[in-house]
């Protein structure tokens, strides 16, 4: 599985790049067959949050989620932890077939 991060309009640091890593890799764990998942981090204007946007690319189509908190951390545990749940009724509806 491949993780691409970006960051716009900022440099992410190592530890935020290696916190997002640590938990997308958990991902694999729940869907065989993960092809790639695109992390973007953002700042949402006029705003102190920050914006957090996943694609999960499994075979058949793509997830995408997209959360917004006071840190990336926040919004990256978020997304990971909505990811697993679409990710589990994907294989679930996939082994209906």
């Amino acid at each position: 599985m491949d993780i691409n991060i970006t960051s716009v309009k900022f440099d992410a640091d190592k530890k935020l790049i290696d916190f997002i890593n640590k938990k997308v890799a958990k991902l694999d764990k729940f869907f065989d067959g993960l092809m790639a998942v695109h992390v973007t981090l953002g700042l949402v204007p006029d705003h102190q949050n920050k914006k957090t946007s996943m694609r999960v690319e499994i075979p058949g189509h793509d997830i995408v989620v997209e959360r917004h908190c006071e840190t990336f951390e926040e919004s990256v545990s978020l997304c990971v932890d909505i990811l697993k749940e679409q990710l589990i009724k994907a294989k679930e509806k996939m082994r209906k077939k």
